[in-house]
């Protein structure tokens, strides 16, 4: 039985925790974390799609993040790719040439419409990325 010393933290719950601490790392701090109970999208999202996911030791965070740029490119949604591109070369997982090479990699398999809005989100974010000093790889 558990007595109230033991029972759960519900303010901010260990897998939340655990799910913030991934996202920040996953994403190096640039999307922010809602408090927990802010809204259940985010409370859930964070103890599972993070806290689970992410955090599984299968896959490097470099692999999770090309699968998921894979399924980003093909739906086409420019406005998630770029918030990937910019956290991969921020965590320095890709250089700007592979993020390019992912784009053609990509266009024949997720389609050139959907692919095509990307290289020039992509050369943006490169710009950026340098100008900030956001990544030292080439």
């Amino acid at each position: 039985m558990t007595t109230p010393d033991q029972a759960p933290d519900t303010s901010s719950s260990a897998a939340y925790r655990r799910g913030a601490m991934k996202m920040t790392e996953v994403y190096a701090g640039e999307v922010p974390v809602l408090p927990e109970g802010t809204m259940a999208f985010n409370d859930v999202m964070m103890r599972t799609l993070f806290a689970e996911v992410w955090n599984r030791d299968t896959l490097s965070i470099r692999d999770r993040r090309l699968l998921i740029m894979g399924v980003i490119a093909a739906r086409g949604s420019v406005d998630t790719w770029k918030i990937q591109a910019a956290a991969s070369l921020r965590n320095e997982e890709l250089s700007p040439d592979e993020l390019r090479e992912a784009l053609v990699v990509l266009a024949p398999y997720a389609g050139y419409p959907s692919v095509a809005p990307l290289v020039a989100e992509t050369e943006g974010v490169i710009a950026n990325s340098r100008t900030t000093g956001q990544s030292s790889k080439s």
